[in-house]
């Protein structure tokens, strides 16, 4: 895709509606310059018809026109114009010039052809003393329109320079106030692009205006998440490898004395530590790629609809044979289906942690209930079990990656339970825990019902 500058959109959205705007006023500018001109050649040539009108006049008792040079030489403009005229009595009778003149008694300023030539005319009336019948007498005067046309594209070209100045000037200072106003943008681009700054640092930027602001803190706002994001991948990765590290080195360990043992009876039980150990390095691998998937932007986002009490009941099927082994009893209260919207496999990948830990906390003999209920629009999921519960104290920490607290004797990552705040929050729910009635902890999960 092509990239386009900012600056020349904002550039042409201010020029090209001023270039609209002056194409419009050069219209009306036109229009305005061919009424001048009009106006101007009809003022002429009622001079002219008036100059001649006023030289007629009765000499031995018949009626005289004479048509003086200033009448006609006031047409001399440079533009080579012909000028004709005519001047007639009331009753018609040409007194002088050309006899096929064209006039228009209703309309005294008029254009007409006359020997291929186009004329702009005017007939003025004009009363002689003395003449009798013949009075009043009527003057029409027709001059070409070259000096006409030439002064309606001198007054068109000066209107049309003054608008292209305008455009121009107008374009200059738009150019000028973007340099400006875009400087701050520039600064960013050269702050974020800056080799001496240190990666992901908060970008200043001087002089930035209240519109570019928001921008700035954006980025700083992002770059501050990704450097969470990148730290807590860090200390995952090192959590991960601290994890991985111990019980790989049992399994060698154990592999070894398996090896070097040769009664039957002693390399059997190393064999079966070896397979418990390798077990749970399972379960670790597991939990570990379930909490990546479960990490936000790691899998594209879906919206399944669940149905959380079909998927519980599937949990608890496939824990049923552990909590035999363990004689706790593991039951589901239900009251129908509790649908919800998001990533199904994830949901279920919750489920599944809070079983597991409810069962491996609770004691022989104990019990583990699963219940789930629609409740004021929100999905709610409790997990009760009669285990040792945790300290309010560190219920807060219980939820972080590799967490264990001090002293716990069971078999874990300590991975549980981050697991299912990263998957109810990316759902967007919450999770909290507390004290079961006759004690042990109940982790209550609230989810927007579908």
């Amino acid at each position: 895709m092509r990239s386009s500058s900012l600056r020349l959109q904002l550039l042409a959205w201010v020029v090209l509606p001023l270039a609209g705007l002056a194409t419009i006023n050069l219209w009306t500018s036109h229009r305005s310059a061919l009424a001048t001109a009009d106006l101007v050649t009809d003022r002429m040539l009622l001079g002219s018809a008036r100059a001649i009108a006023e030289q007629v006049a009765i000499v031995d008792g018949v009626l005289d026109a004479t048509v003086p040079p200033a009448a006609i030489e006031m047409f001399d403009t440079g533009d080579r114009d012909s000028v004709y005229y005519r001047v007639e009595t009331a009753g018609g009778r040409l007194l002088t010039g050309y006899p096929d003149l064209p006039e228009d008694p209703k309309h005294p300023s008029m254009e007409a052809a006359y020997r291929d030539h186009v004329l702009r005319l005017l007939t003025f009336s004009h009363a002689v003393v003395g003449a009798g019948a013949d009075s009043p007498i009527s003057v029409t005067v027709g001059v070409t329109l070259a000096g006409h046309d030439a002064m309606v594209k001198r007054l068109w070209l000066s209107a049309f320079a003054q608008q292209l100045a305008l455009v121009a000037i107008a374009g200059i200072f738009v150019l000028l106030g973007l340099r400006r106003g875009l400087a701050p943008l520039i600064r960013l681009r050269d702050a974020v692009q800056s080799p001496s700054r240190s990666d992901l640092d908060p970008v200043e930027v001087p002089g930035a205006q209240s519109e570019i602001r928001p921008l700035i803190d954006a980025l700083n706002g992002y770059m501050e998440r990704v450097r969470a994001q990148m730290a807590a991948q860090r200390r995952f990765i090192a959590n991960a490898a601290h994890q991985l590290r111990t019980p790989l080195a049992l399994l060698s360990t154990q592999a070894s004395y398996a090896l070097r043992e040769s009664a039957a009876e002693s390399r059997q039980e190393a064999l079966v530590a070896l397979q418990a150990s390798s077990g749970r390095l399972a379960r670790l691998a597991e939990q570990l790629l379930t909490l990546s998937r479960a990490e936000p932007g790691s899998r594209r986002p879906r919206a399944d609809r669940v149905d959380l009490t079909e998927a519980a009941r599937h949990v608890l099927e496939t824990h049923a044979p552990t909590a035999i082994d363990r004689n706790i009893d593991l039951g589901l209260e239900e009251a129908g289906p509790v649908p919800v919207i998001g990533d199904g496999t994830m949901l279920r990948e919750m489920i599944v942690n809070l079983v597991d830990n409810a069962l491996r906390y609770s004691l022989a003999g104990g019990s583990v209930t699963v219940k789930l209920a629609a409740v004021d629009g929100e999905a709610v999921l409790t997990v009760a079990d009669d285990g040792p519960g945790i300290p309010v104290e560190e219920r807060d920490h219980v939820f972080e990656r590799f967490y264990r607290i001090a002293g716990s004797t069971e078999d874990g990552s300590g991975l549980g339970l981050a697991i299912v705040r990263e998957v109810v929050e990316n759902a967007g729910g919450r999770v909290t825990l507390g004290d079961g009635a006759t004690g042990g902890l109940v982790v209550e999960v609230r989810l927007p019902l579908a």
